[in-house]
């Protein structure tokens, strides 16, 4: 069952962000990346108040995707990547990216701190941020 409200249309707008953001990541990083975007869903908190849906999330300006800026975010989603969307949709969560709110691929090692959120841990290419439970408490 959604953990979020969800439509056919934005499960497949999740599945093109996660494929766009982390495929060189593979798999496991393509569903870290769907955990934050359904975090930023859930939330309400912080810089992401008012974020009701998955369209919301994907293009909130500011504090978007990069990914959207691109032409291969607007390609079709493939069904692989729509399994994976409905995975972390239904409420799947793969650490570090459990509770995380924002990541990013640094040139070298994640730094402790990002625009004040603390390191979760990295996978491959990408760090993951995390708010603290009494910041943003629907996220825990």
């Amino acid at each position: 069952m959604a953990v979020i409200p969800v439509t056919e249309k934005g499960v497949k707008l999740l599945a093109r962000l996660m494929r766009a953001e982390a495929e060189g990541d593979g798999r496991l990083g393509m569903l870290m990346v769907g955990n934050t975007g359904v975090n930023r869903v859930r939330a309400d908190c912080l810089d992401f108040t008012n974020i009701n849906n998955l369209n919301d999330m994907v293009f909130q300006s500011p504090g978007g995707f990069e990914a959207t800026q691109k032409g291969y975010f607007y390609q079709r989603a493939r069904q692989q990547d729509i399994r994976l969307a409905r995975r972390v949709i239904n409420g799947e969560r793969f650490h570090p990216a459990t509770n995380s709110l924002w990541f990013f691929r640094p040139e070298g090692s994640c730094p402790a701190q990002w625009f004040g959120q603390w390191n979760a841990g990295r996978y491959k290419a990408h760090c993951f941020y995390a708010p603290l439970s009494s910041e943003c408490p629907k996220v825990y």
